[in-house]
This record gives structure tokens, sequence and C-alpha cells, in this order.
């Protein structure tokens, strides 16, 4: 099914004829305030926030919001096509759906619930790689839909192999790695709660899902942890770090020992800080899917991405949550276009609230662009 804005439109007036209004707000910073009111603090302050005193996060809007559009007049608009084309694929419009971690923070369902939305408006989405529900679970219920996977560069290239196979069998048709996060963003919002997901065992579920993960977990690691003593917040912390464990029986779960386990390997394993331009040559190795490298804003390294054998250069700065200063995405996309020469396509997210700014984006030659929070903030 393919989701048509002008039927939407249509259909929210002709409801609101009979009193009815949208089940949420179509204002995004409407959308916004109704997501903060309605999910923890904590979990409003990881998907909200931004690295540093978040200048990236006003940086992407407001580099969009100072690049104007200028309006031409009679031109047959009687139909419109949205259409384009991706890696072989015609998609109805040029929006895909970002990767986003830890989606049990705004809904249950999480990332099934996003597949589902995704499947029914055609709309492709991009599995990532620290989701609530296991890839396979995702593709289950998006039939024939597109969908990506988003890669995080583990220590482990067995690891990192086993997730692009996993990707290949659920039907994914292609693989984004994120490249701006070999170490964890320093995120104040987020210090300041002292609050970080993984730690209670939510957004690992790609990895308790893997073999791979599963014979890891036998291996003795080198993490070391504070030992803050046992209270009613540490006490929370492991109820959710075993309900967030795969399996039944939470007696058993807990006995097992597994569900920490989990948790530990995966705070020790889940970046590799020292992966370089040559670990390329191992992922290409890995798959025939187009490779997409998420994080390039410099033209340097969209050529060099072009060098390693690359398919695709995904222009973000992760939504300004990894560096606190660096340029926006939108800013960065022109001398990328031009370093790229045509030769793979671009894609861009980070900022990008509405058609307008996709508009802005495409103008500017990006072939598609990706949100994240809005969605989120929907569920």
């Amino acid at each position: 099914m393919n989701f048509s804005p002008t039927d939407w439109q249509r259909s929210i007036y002709a409801k609101g004829f009979a009193g009815i209004r949208p089940a949420t707000k179509i204002d995004f910073p409407k959308l916004e305030a109704l997501a903060g009111a309605h999910i923890n603090q904590q979990a409003f302050a990881y998907i909200a926030g931004g690295a540093g005193n978040e200048s990236t996060v006003r940086a992407n809007r407001e580099a969009f919001e100072k690049c104007k559009i200028v309006p031409r007049m009679l031109c047959d608009v009687g139909v419109c096509d949205t259409q384009v084309d991706l890696f072989g694929q015609k998609l109805p419009s040029p929006f895909l759906l970002a990767p986003v971690g830890v989606l049990k923070m705004a809904n249950p369902e999480a990332d099934v619930a996003v597949a589902r939305a995704a499947a029914a408006c055609g709309v492709p989405y991009i599995f990532s790689n620290q989701a609530s529900y296991p890839m396979e679970a995702c593709a289950e219920v998006m039939g024939d839909s597109p969908r990506w996977f988003q890669l995080y560069w583990s220590k482990s290239n067995e690891l990192v192999a086993s997730f692009i196979h996993r990707a290949e069998q659920c039907g994914c048709s292609a693989i984004a790695v994120t490249l701006d996060t070999p170490l964890l963003g320093w995120r104040p919002r987020d210090l300041d709660l002292a609050y970080l997901p993984f730690l209670e065992g939510k957004g690992i579920a790609q990895y308790t899902s893997d073999p791979v993960f599963q014979k890891m977990m036998d291996e003795p690691d080198q993490l070391s942890v504070a030992n803050s003593g046992v209270n009613i917040k540490t006490i929370r912390g492991l109820i959710s770090i075993i309900n967030n464990y795969p399996g039944k029986g939470f007696l058993k779960k807990l006995k097992s020992g597994r569900p920490i386990s989990a948790v530990r390997k995966f705070v020790s394993t889940y970046t590799n800080p020292r992966t370089t331009w040559g670990d390329l040559k191992f992922l290409r190795a890995q798959t025939k899917l187009p490779i997409v490298l998420k994080g390039i804003l410099h033209p340097d390294d969209a050529r060099r991405a072009l060098d390693a054998g690359m398919d695709g250069i995904y222009v973000s700065n992760h939504g300004g949550r990894q560096v606190d200063g660096s340029i926006s995405s939108f800013e960065a996309l022109p001398p990328i276009v031009d370093a790229v020469g045509g030769k793979v396509p671009v894609i861009l997210d980070s900022g990008v609230r509405g058609g307008a700014d996709a508009f802005k984006a495409l103008a500017l030659g990006a072939k598609a662009v990706c949100i994240g929070r809005p969605y989120v903030y929907g569920l």
C-alpha cells in the first residue's frame, strides 16, 4: 500500500466535519511536547537530547530554515509523482524511516509497530542495530515491503558477519553502517539523570537473539562495573534486565545469570573505536547487498567511501547526538554531492521534519531523506 498525503489531508478535513480530529498532532513542536508529556523523563531525555549544549541539534534545523524555496507558478500539478529509485527499488516517496534504538521507551510494541506502519505506507524502514525487538520480528510483519539494516561495528567481526547474514535472510535490501559512534556521545540530559537504557537490558534485542553473541556471553570479559550498592533503583534495573531478556520464566532467567551476562558483554563489545577505512574490505567481503556509509560529513570521506567500493553515502550527524558544534547535515550535503558526482546515491538525515525539508535536500542533490524523532514521537 502506498500512502497518499493528499488523500490523508482530505480524510482529516472530512472527519473534522463530523467533529473527529487526528489522533495525534501534525505540527512537530506540538507532537514533541505531547510525547514529552506521555513518556517518562529518562526516555524523553534520551530521545530528544543531543551532545554537549545541543548546538548541533539546533544547527540542523537552522540550516533548513535559512534555505528558502522559490515557488514557480502555472505548472501542471494535476498528477504529482514523488517516486524515487533507490538501489533498483521504486519507492513511493523520497522518505525512509531512520534507525532509532530503544523504541520500547516510547511504545511497548516499539520496532514492530514502526515496521507495521512502514509497510502500510510503503515507506522503507531501516532496522536499528539497537532495537527492542529482533529484526526477524519486524520483517515478519512487513511482508515484501522494503527494509534496510543499520549496523554498528562491534569489536567482534564474527558478530558483524552474523548480523549481516541475518539481515540478508530477513530480506533487507541494503546495509547502512553507522560510522559516527566509535564512542558514546557526551549527552548532558542523560548524564544529569545518570541513565543509559542499555544497562537495563533495553535496546539489545539484536544481540540477545544472535547465536554468535550467545556464544560470546560464555567468554570472560574485562568489563569493570562500579559497585553502587543495592537499593530500589538497582532492583528495578535488575528486573528490567531480566524482563528484557528473551525467553519465559523470570526465576529461570534470574538463576541462569544470562540476562546480566548479556548486558555486560554488550557494553564491552558493542562499538569498536579502533575501526579504520581499511576495515571496509572485511565488510565488503561479507555481502553483495549495497553498503551505505552513515555519518559522512566531509567530501573527502565521501571520496574515500567510493574508493572502498561502497554503494551509497548517508549524510548524517546522528541527529546532533554525537558531536557538539558539528556542521549540520544540510550544510554538509552540497560539497558531498559534488564529490560523489552522481556515482552513488546520497541520502540525508538530521533535522528533517517534513516535505519542505525533503524538497530542499533533493534540490541540492540528495536522492532521499530519513526521519527519526518525528515518528518516534508519533509512537
